[in-house]
């Protein structure tokens, strides 16, 4: 029995050896993230996230968000929102203030699948800066700074992804410290 096991071992080792690392989806907020779920539910098991699902769902964004994609999203947390002045995502929730709050998100996604890597290839290419353009029409840089991607926003904001490559059925999140916003 010991030689069966001594050749089991040696082949289950062979075998771990010779599969590639798959990495698992990194944790958002204290939950998993699952690759089977789309945008919109992956971060409604985010208890960071739980200011950008409201406003997703205040914007009327959940279709878009569940939908086919792809989609790249860099995600606030709930700490970015905090970062506004006091009041704002208040004022941005009021059903008046709908479109607004709409161009708010969608600055915060483009239209593709862009893990990190790729970020970083553009950002190399483009000699350190790379516009990022979004569905809101907003443009972004992306830079890189102590190897974290950076996007700075129209107005001069800069988040960090604080997380990245969080891969969804319909693209990938990033997770962001701060609220991307638009120039006027």
């Amino acid at each position: 029995m010991t030689k069966y096991k001594t050749i089991l071992t040696a082949a289950a080792t062979t075998l771990a050896l010779t599969l590639p690392a798959f990495a698992a989806n990194p944790m958002v907020g204290g939950a998993a993230m699952s690759e089977s779920k789309d945008i919109v539910h992956n971060a409604m098991n985010s208890k960071d996230h739980t200011t950008l699902v409201t406003a997703v769902k205040a914007a009327g964004l959940v279709d878009t968000l569940e939908g086919k994609g792809p989609f790249t999203v860099f995600a606030p947390t709930n700490e970015a929102f905090a970062k506004l002045p006091k009041g704002t995502v208040d004022t941005l929730l009021k059903p008046e203030n709908k479109a607004k709050l709409a161009k708010i998100l969608e600055c915060h996604v483009v239209k593709t699948d862009a893990m990190s890597s790729t970020i970083e290839k553009m950002i190399k290419d483009d000699k350190g800066t790379h516009e990022v353009k979004t569905l809101g029409g907003c443009v972004l840089d992306a830079k890189m700074k102590n190897g974290k991607i950076t996007l700075t926003d129209e107005k001069g904001d800069v988040a960090t992804v604080t997380i990245a490559d969080v891969k969804q059925s319909n693209g990938v999140i990033h997770v962001i410290d701060t609220v991307m916003l638009p120039k006027a």
